[in-house]
């Protein structure tokens, strides 16, 4: 179920991002410019309903969006993603979930987690590098736990290992990506990747 963003845009901020020469605040700005393309792809077949309005001439009937959002964001990259998805939908719902990564075994430690009620949402799970699946897979369950029926993954750059993990947890999960990656290496970092997302994010 890995649905990969097909645009030559998305593809060349792609190519900045994962640059080392890129400095923090272009990689903030690139990050919300592919965030509006992930986040188009990622609602294109959102629900909508007739809604009758008035032009400056005529009453016309129209379409507007008939089904809520809710964005799940893994902190602390996944922050990187919500400016885009909150200026498309401006009335979306944000939870967060907090998970850190080990360094040594490479196993995320959830240590934070405010979900909104979720009844009647579609969720969205934002985790901009899908490396091992372990976070997401996390998030995903904790969703679950919490009443979360819908949701999507939504990725800047992923890898193999991390999308099989994840398909094999939760079977028919959607998930958006800008890449697909080679591979991971021993340490569990994404090849070719961008380093760390948030690091380079936040500059840390």
């Amino acid at each position: 179920m890995l649905k990969l963003l097909d645009h030559p845009l998305a593809q060349h901020v792609l190519t900045r991002l994962r640059d080392e020469r890129t400095q923090p605040s272009e990689f903030r700005l690139l990050s919300y410019h592919l965030g509006l393309l992930l986040a188009l792809d990622a609602t294109f077949d959102l629900k909508v309903e007739a809604a009758t309005i008035c032009t400056p001439l005529e009453e016309h009937e129209g379409r507007m969006l008939a089904e809520p959002l809710l964005l799940i964001p893994i902190l602390r990259a996944g922050i990187g993603l919500v400016q885009p998805f909150t200026d498309l939908f401006p009335d979306v719902s944000v939870g967060y979930i907090g998970l850190e990564r080990n360094e040594q075994t490479a196993v995320a430690r959830r240590y934070y987690a405010k979900l909104p009620n979720p009844t009647g949402r579609k969720a969205f799970v934002l985790d901009p590098m899908l490396a091992t699946g372990g976070s997401a897979v996390q998030a995903i369950d904790l969703l679950r736990r919490n009443g979360v029926q819908t949701f999507r993954l939504v990725c800047v750059v992923a890898a193999p290992e991390g999308v099989q993990a994840v398909e094999e947890a939760e079977p028919g999960t959607e998930i958006y990506a800008a890449a697909l990656d080679r591979e991971l290496n021993e340490r569990k970092y994404i090849l070719p990747g961008l380093g760390d997302y948030g690091d380079r994010l936040y500059g840390t």
